[in-house]
């Protein structure tokens, strides 16, 4: 893991931390996509009472390799992440997928970040980067995952993130 970041007040990006703790049940402690019902303003709208899957938000730091290659400068928490990890294949992972972190932090897969275009405003042209279509024409979202948080805990820069992968027949990510 290379940078932890969170924000009390709805804003695109994350200020990175030294640490951050994570709630069992809620999320990030203090953040404002924290809790059991969904956060995010979009979802509120549609239905409030929603359950949260959306409590932790993951990005590889790769990607920003990948849109610096295009022209793109991007740091951890600049596109809205709690945990910015590298050398972890996270698009790859099934729902379901139990992240390790640290001594006993532990994270479940929910699905894939569904990016708006709050990211253009950002930066103008990066939604084009993170979302695309493949060669049959599926969508293809590449702006990290989500999580919920089954047990809490500390965590911070340099923690190590083992991936458990579910028992059974594997559901590929989706948008959530």
């Amino acid at each position: 893991m290379t940078a932890v970041s969170s924000n009390g007040e709805y804003s695109f990006t994350k200020p990175n931390r030294d640490t951050i703790r994570l709630l069992a049940g809620l999320g990030v402690e203090g953040d404002v996509h924290a809790g059991v019902t969904v956060k995010h303003r979009s979802r509120v709208a549609q239905d409030p009472t929603q359950p949260n899957l959306r409590q932790v938000h993951l990005i590889h730091e790769e990607l920003f390799t990948e849109v610096g290659e295009a022209g793109f400068t991007v740091a951890p928490g600049e596109l809205g992440e709690n945990i910015t990890t590298r050398g972890i294949g996270l698009l790859g992972l099934p729902v379901g997928t139990l992240l390790r972190i640290g001594d006993s932090v532990v994270l479940e897969v929910t699905g894939l970040r569904n990016p708006c275009l709050q990211i253009d405003h950002f930066q103008d042209g990066l939604l084009k980067q993170v979302v695309g279509r493949d060669a049959a024409g599926n969508i293809v979202r590449r702006a990290g995952i989500m999580s919920i948080v089954k047990e809490g805990g500390v965590v911070r820069p340099g923690h190590t993130i083992e991936a458990e992968l579910p028992s059974g027949p594997h559901r590929p990510l989706d948008r959530v």
